[in-house]
């Protein structure tokens, strides 16, 4: 079942089961991160591999929160790779033409939750998201990736075994692992669309608060 679809079956107030501990320590990594952010000294190529939370679902490309980001950084050129509804066969299916379109510094993947929502087995992921991690890196990226959680109703084993491959795979590649950016957006209906699942226009910029330190701390590196 496709992101756009979830809300039929799943109430958002189940989408994110997280302890407030959890949430401030998040929010905590984003705010200690931007502490110490500064524009990159180099004009990079930066790839968002993702799916409709990154595509700008809902809205006007102008209105997503990867343009925000290029509003910011217009030294920077930074394609927006993402597909409403895509999982990470379709991202990995995908990546081989992007990779030969550009030489990328740094490929930020953002892809799994409707790997999630479709109930695919979790080491499916894990070898999806592996083989896009070492693809692009056998291109000469840098590797960003982001959490992603599916809601509770799946079982605590699935979910727990489902968020867990995000952290084995970001220390077995010792990468950044940015913590899911929706974990504060979520549970505020003034920052979601009608459906529950997608943001809306106005949590965009509070998106893009939340992944710039990431992405360009990425570069730095």
């Amino acid at each position: 079942m496709a992101l756009e679809l979830f809300a039929k079956v799943v109430d958002i107030r189940s989408f994110l089961f997280l302890s407030a501990k959890r949430l401030r320590s998040a929010a905590l990594m984003v705010v200690v991160s931007t502490m110490f952010i500064s524009t990159s000294s180099y004009a990079a190529t930066i790839l968002i591999l993702g799916d409709s939370l990154s595509a700008g679902y809902g809205m006007s490309e102008e209105q997503g929160w990867v343009q925000l980001l290029r509003n910011q950084y217009p030294e920077h050129d930074i394609i927006n790779g993402s597909v409403s509804g895509e999982t990470t066969a379709g991202g990995l299916r995908r990546l081989p033409s992007l990779l030969d379109s550009s030489a990328f510094d740094l490929v930020v993947v953002e892809l799994g939750g409707n790997d999630g929502l479709r109930g695919f087995p979790p080491n499916k992921l894990k070898s999806n998201l592996t083989k896009i991690i070492e693809l692009s890196q056998d291109n000469g990226a840098k590797v960003l990736l982001t959490e992603i959680m599916v809601p509770p109703n799946y079982g605590p084993r699935y979910t727990s075994m489902f968020n867990d491959v995000y952290h084995q795979l970001a220390d077995e590649f010792d990468i950044e692992l940015v913590p899911f950016f929706m974990l504060e957006i979520a549970p505020n209906p003034n920052l979601m669309q009608r459906d529950g699942i997608h943001p809306n226009v106005e949590a965009q910029p509070r998106i893009t608060q939340w992944m710039q330190p990431w992405i360009i701390n990425a570069l730095k590196k």
